[in-house]
């Protein structure tokens, strides 16, 4: 049996995350629903708390993976995102994660939708590949124009650790389009 780093890197976090809900550190549920009364996780957002609002200002761009079982810069995961024009709505999608602020990991949006032919919104887009965050291994872009807060305990799963080489190219686009360091 042919093991590889995604795979070893997965069975620990899986481990990690099934130890911290033993424990009572853990968040429990899926992050779209609150997991009982009293939790702390909103039931129509999906989050612990209320969402903070989309981050704006600079950051520097940060890219350490580490197969320790805590989402880091990176590492592309799966997470609820508000729906920009109501914070209250919003669905489970990969993020990729660029950076932090304070308790917060900064992240942006990946689809699977190709703005390349769209002249509008082209700009708004890195291509980054395929990948296993994705179950159909469709290309996914990674959205420049919105940059998530994402709290840790609310990243759902680990999708994949992005490549440094694909990272760089979001990290030079971040760095142009929003002045980050």
């Amino acid at each position: 049996m042919a093991l590889n780093f995604h795979s070893i890197t997965n069975a620990v976090r899986t481990t990690m995350r099934f130890l911290d809900r033993l424990s009572g550190s853990g968040t429990g549920g899926s992050g779209r629903t609150a997991t009982k009364p009293g939790s702390g996780r909103s039931a129509s957002t999906g989050v612990s708390g209320s969402y903070p609002g989309d981050f704006s200002g600079t950051a520097a761009v940060l890219y350490a993976p580490s197969p320790n079982g805590r989402p880091e810069p990176g590492e592309i995961v799966w997470t609820w995102v508000p729906y920009e024009e109501d914070y209250s709505q919003g669905k489970d999608r990969p993020v990729l994660l660029v950076g932090s602020s304070g308790r917060y990991l900064l992240g942006l949006m990946l689809t699977s939708k190709d703005h390349d032919g769209d002249a509008r919104r082209a700009d708004d887009y890195v291509d980054i590949g395929t990948g296993p965050w994705d179950r159909q291994w469709r290309p996914s872009e990674a959205k420049l124009d919105r940059i998530l807060q994402v709290s840790p305990k609310d990243v759902r799963r680990e999708g994949a650790v992005l490549d440094a080489g694909r990272f760089s190219l979001i990290a030079a686009a971040l760095r142009s389009r929003h002045g980050w360091r």
